[in-house]
């Protein structure tokens, strides 16, 4: 199951910054977005990944090695996703709303969330 995110609004390049500090402390995703998804090949190593996410927090060997979304690159009109490793109770995804509006408050960005 995935929660997509389309974001309306600059500055999407910061929103997306968010959003995967927000993916980094939730075990139970991995993730993908536009940014991830043109650069794919510097995913290939876990020195890749780190490297890229070195900047947002600390980042464990286990969490490298499933942060990242292997179901391809299915965004299509969305911005980014979070793919859930099981199905999300209510509970869960009312936590990622929260978490979501908190990080793209600030910056004056809106959003939709679809998950399906």
């Amino acid at each position: 199951m995935k929660s997509y995110i389309k974001i309306f609004g600059p500055p999407t390049l910061k929103a997306l910054k968010e959003l995967e500090k927000i993916a980094i402390n939730m075990p139970d995703v991995c993730i993908m977005d536009t940014v991830i998804s043109q650069d794919l090949p510097i995913f290939d190593t876990q020195e890749g990944i780190m490297n890229f996410f070195g900047s947002i927090g600390e980042m464990t060997v286990e969490r490298c090695n499933n942060i990242i979304s292997k179901s391809g690159e299915t965004l299509g009109e969305y911005d980014f996703y979070f793919e859930w490793f099981t199905d999300p109770a209510l509970e869960q995804l009312n936590d990622l709303i929260l978490k979501i509006d908190e990080a793209l408050m600030p910056l004056g960005c809106k959003y939709t969330i679809t998950t399906k």
